[in-house]
């Protein structure tokens, strides 16, 4: 493995062609990186000697007909960080259609979906591999959609990538590290710095900004001083981006292991005001005496304390559910008279902003509908009290829910910032005490599908007429009736239907 020389001690290199080393060789790095490096080099030999019988394979089919292949971007940058999976990026001097003519009889599955834009798509040993022409791309200033032209050098494609952490290659079968921009070193010391300027960066393509808060979510790494300022005053570009290009950073970012990071990246740069103002909203000034807690603050560690429930990974509708469970606070709060601060109702109102905003982001239907359900019962449970519910109430509160009832109980849980600890526990025990009731009423009744104890066909026969309105208002009695008292024998549902039926008439 080779690795690139800066030129001066303690300066960055300039971008250029790189300089090939023995890759354990980096003098400019400071004495406090060397160890980082390495560390960061031998994960790196370690994940590539794992994946070489392919890649090598690969790169020696192309350096057959007479072209040169190497691992790029992500790839790299992940098996320098120990974490390479089996999605490999590859990029090359092969134009498309010679691409394609060196993988089809190599490769167990090849598609071309990306072809238009230099990038073939294959599948070889269980590895989802994409290989992509060299690239140089001219931007039209008011869309992100480039026009892509080829290139004939590793060096002009990897200026053209966003962050320099993403701007390293490993020429095969050589493994020549190939890192003109100091990408290694960002990487050793955790930090997002654009190969460019981070204005012309952000200029070319402005959702790279959104990148750079996802990247920082998933890496935990910090963003340079530059590209902050350059997020901070170019935030209005990502206007132009698409709601579904957005919707997919933001996903990325919520699903990543440190999303607090990059919310605030978004917050603090002016991005949010753009893409996700409910969050920025919930910044409330507080009133002199501080009688209501921050709910920007709360809204994240509400967001941290649900990721600490899941229980089979990442959950987005969780996630998106606690994020947004708040954001009508703002247009509903109230001084009162007495000093309180209050937010009636401000579950209904947040329900219907998180539907707005979710569907003018494109997200599906079942998303949009699940996370507005969770935020429009998120406070239901504070109505349980010293658990007086009735069983009724019980049973609605499981109906009310449906198949989000895991998840409530999760962001219900979550809701408890209190410092006080005292508070803390008695809202716990009170919360697990309804968690009991429900499994015990689950124990005795089919809680889980609550339906009427007479189904449409048993009432038309029952009451002698046909399909109509009528049967959607009996089976609406007869599924109140069940909710109130609990599942019924036939003879009795048969009784109360006639019953309400003489009433109708």
């Amino acid at each position: 493995m080779i690795g690139r020389v800066s030129q001066g001690a303690g300066k960055r290199c300039r971008p250029g062609r790189p300089v090939h080393v023995p890759f354990s060789v980096v003098p400019n790095a400071n004495e406090d990186n060397l160890s980082a490096l390495s560390q960061v080099q031998h994960r790196a030999v370690s994940e590539l000697l794992r994946v070489s019988p392919v890649a090598d394979d690969l790169a020696r089919r192309f350096r057959e007909a007479g072209f040169r292949l190497a691992l790029v971007g992500g790839s790299v940058r992940d098996a320098l960080l120990g974490r390479l999976g089996n999605d490999l990026d590859f990029t090359t001097d092969a134009r498309p259609d010679d691409v394609l003519k060196i993988v089809r009889p190599w490769a167990d599955s090849v598609w071309e979906v990306g072809i238009a834009f230099g990038t073939v798509g294959s599948q070889k040993d269980g590895y989802q591999i994409e290989i992509t022409t060299y690239r140089s791309e001219a931007y039209d200033r008011t869309s992100r959609k480039p026009e892509v032209s080829y290139g004939d050098s590793i060096e002009e494609d990897l200026v053209r990538r966003d962050f320099t952490v993403n701007a390293m290659a490993v020429a095969l079968p050589e493994k020549e590290f190939v890192d003109p921009h100091g990408g290694l070193e960002d990487l050793a010391a955790r930090v997002l710095r654009t190969p460019g300027t981070p204005e012309d960066s952000f200029s070319d393509d402005p959702l790279r900004m959104l990148r750079a808060a996802r990247f920082a979510a998933q890496l935990d790494f910090e963003v340079a001083p530059d590209v902050l300022a350059a997020m901070t005053d170019m935030a209005g570009r990502i206007e132009i981006v698409s709601a579904e290009r957005v919707r997919e950073e933001l996903n990325k970012l919520l699903l990543s292991p440190h999303p607090r990071k990059g919310l605030g990246l978004l917050v603090e740069t002016g991005l949010a005001d753009r893409v996700l103002p409910e969050l920025p909203a919930l910044r409330l000034e507080r009133d002199e005496h501080h009688r209501h807690k921050d709910v920007y603050e709360h809204s994240l560690t509400v967001l941290e304390q649900a990721m600490d429930l899941e229980e089979e990974g990442p959950d987005l509708v969780l996630r998106l559910a606690a994020l947004l469970h708040d954001i009508g606070k703002p247009k509903t709060r109230r001084f009162e008279k007495d000093g309180r601060v209050s937010f009636h109702h401000h579950e209904v109102v947040g329900a219907k902003l998180a539907r707005k905003r979710l569907t003018e982001l494109k997200y599906s239907n079942d998303m949009v509908k699940d996370v507005s359900k969770l935020v429009e019962l998120h406070l239901r449970f504070h109505g349980y009290g010293d658990g007086e519910w009735t069983d009724s109430a019980v049973r609605r509160y499981v109906r009310d829910a449906g198949p989000l009832l895991d998840r409530l109980h999760k962001l219900t849980r979550s809701d408890c910032t209190t410092r006080n600890k005292r508070k803390a526990n008695a809202l716990s025990r009170t919360y697990d005490g309804l968690e009991e009731r429900i499994a015990q009423l689950k124990d005795q009744e089919e809680l889980d599908a609550i339906r009427p104890d007479l189904d449409g066909n048993e009432i038309m026969k029952v009451l002698g007429v046909g399909p109509g309105p009528v049967i959607g208002k009996a089976y609406a009695f007869l599924l109140e009736l069940r909710l109130e008292n609990g599942p019924l024998e036939r003879e009795a549902a048969v009784a109360a239907l006639k019953e309400w039926w003489a009433g109708q008439s």
